[in-house]
């Protein structure tokens, strides 16, 4: 009998088939004895990886690219290599001081407090290891199909060089939920697993369920007939869902439920059906920030921003000003150092804090709301005089734009409600156009545990009747004063919460497009 293993979901799915270990790059090599020499091996192999990176960008696109071309920033960064040609100077060969230089950095990543940075370890991984393999002659990795990747960790681009046609899966010791794999595999549906420890090294074959996080090994044969029936279950259900896409939402009783989707970057509006949905209810302009990247201009982010209102002909689009911070840091805009990032100058407070860059982002909206039906919203409000300050610049932005002559129109100004002060007394912000819950910070403030911390999921729970009661509160207020109330946090995109938000009064969510045939089949049964 097969043994099973629980662990952390990290991607939804199931998948069976045979194991492939990962494995760390090998740093065996011969030196060739002189510095200049290893100098000039090291600076080739990373001129190469870089060249590997620049490659596999051609052949994605969205946040797939931004992971690649957060590794290319980092290696064309001398900061990163320099510690590595001071030790070849010294006499170390190349792939010494490299696998050196870049095993500190990892430490360090590793050994941060902040959830974010300690993910972003992996990406260091990926970039020792693929110089590793310039500098020992093997070049770049090669992809694998139709198999479980088993190991401590995954690189990003292991994710992206494998062949997924054939189905697939991960498991992985350790891992995170909140890595560029984990993101990746959401996005392409591959199911995922981590936080599984060490997994027998004889293991052959691995199930994977990524829906409860859990994996068995070895199955025997009636443990694998069992897991193909609900394989097949699964796909059923998945099929009688996809009948509800290009239906409205509606409760068994007719009440319209406005579905809205979230959406982080132009290109993934080439896979979805705008008929689907009801609009966009989120769309984070932060993928037009990219870290180590030039800040981008007006007319870049106006060409964006239309994009998205064409697409949606004539539906709502939605439109989050800049939100980073917190875990989402961009060198040159971010403060560096903060001892708590979340609780720190994130949001709306950064972009009052950097007008230069708000006031081109507001512009670049304004413009675009002279295309449909835009809106603006911004993040991590706290007090009425953010909302009072970013409606007078946008104002001036707009009438600055009509001086010149430039076409805009002053979109409807609303604001997340994610810090528990707002969500408190909502009444402080009536000038609110509209109201969008982020169920996803509010639950983590209101219970004080990270989302991103799996020793205190149990308690990061948005169905706490705390976080529950202020849904409510902002539902009821909303209706009373004639504000919209909808909500755009995780919470929405998940079937088994639906009831409790529609209970709580809300008859608008913004969720994850590939919910949205499975969110509307489970809307029709309440």
């Amino acid at each position: 009998m097969g043994t099973s293993h629980p662990g952390t979901a990290a991607s939804d799915g199931l998948f069976i088939g045979p194991v492939l270990r990962l494995g760390a790059a090998s740093a065996e090599r011969q030196g060739t004895g002189h510095p200049e020499g290893e100098r000039s091996a090291l600076q080739d192999a990373i001129a190469a990886a870089v060249a590997d990176l620049a490659a596999l960008m051609e052949r994605v696109e969205g946040e797939a690219q931004d992971i690649l071309g957060f590794q290319v920033a980092m290696l064309e960064d001398d900061a990163l290599s320099t510690p590595a040609l001071l030790a070849i100077a010294g006499g170390t060969p190349a792939h010494v001081a490299w696998t050196a230089a870049l095993d500190g950095e990892i430490a360090g990543y590793e050994a941060s407090d902040d959830d974010y940075f300690r993910a972003r370890a992996a990406d260091l991984r990926d970039i020792r290891d693929r110089v590793l393999r310039h500098l020992s002659g093997a070049g770049a990795s090669r992809g694998a199909t139709g198999v479980v990747l088993v190991g401590d960790d995954i690189a990003p681009t292991a994710f992206l060089e494998a062949d997924w046609g054939a189905g697939g899966a991960i498991a992985l010791a350790h891992g995170s939920t909140t890595s560029h794999v984990a993101m990746l595999a959401r996005a392409r549906g591959i199911p995922m697993v981590v936080g599984l420890g060490e997994l027998p090294a004889q293991i052959a074959t691995l199930a994977v369920d990524g829906g409860n996080g859990s994996v068995l090994a070895d199955p025997d044969e009636a443990q694998h007939k069992a897991f193909a029936e609900a394989l097949a279950t699964h796909a059923q259900t998945r099929a009688r869902e996809e009948r509800f896409r290009l239906r409205p939402a509606a409760r068994r009783d007719g009440t319209r439920i406005d579905l809205l989707i979230n959406i982080a970057g132009v290109e993934e509006l080439g896979h979805i059906d705008h008929a689907a949905c009801d609009g966009i209810g989120l769309m984070r302009s932060e993928f037009l920030f990219r870290d180590g990247a030039p800040l981008p201009d007006e007319e870049t982010q106006f060409r964006a921003y239309r994009r998205f209102v064409e697409w949606a002909g004539g539906r709502p689009v939605t439109i989050r000003t800049l939100d980073i911070g917190g875990d989402k840091p961009i060198r040159g805009l971010t403060p560096d150092g903060e001892s708590n990032p979340f609780l720190g100058l994130r949001g709306v407070r950064l972009t009052l804090a950097r007008e230069e860059v708000f006031r081109i982002q507001l512009r670049a909206l304004a413009r675009a709301a002279a295309h449909g039906k835009l809106k603006i919203m911004l993040p991590m409000v706290t007090v009425p005089q953010e909302l009072a300050r970013s409606a007078a610049l946008l104002d001036d932005c707009v009438a600055e734009l009509d001086r010149h002559g430039i076409p805009a129109h002053r979109p409807p100004l609303g604001i997340m409600v994610e810090v528990p002060a707002v969500a408190v007394m909502p009444e402080l912000f009536k000038e609110a156009a509209f109201f969008s819950i982020g169920s996803n910070d509010l639950t983590q403030y209101v219970t004080a545990s990270s989302r991103d911390d799996a020793r205190v999921a149990a308690l990061n729970d948005p169905t706490h009747p705390a976080v529950l009661s202020l849904i409510a509160r902002v539902a009821r207020y909303g209706r009373e004063a004639g504000i919209p109330v909808s909500l755009c946090g995780d919470m929405a995109s998940e079937p088994r919460h639906l009831a409790a938000l529609l209970d709580a009064g809300l008859t608008s969510l913004s969720v994850a497009p590939s919910r949205i045939a499975r969110l509307k089949a489970a809307i029709a049964e309440l």
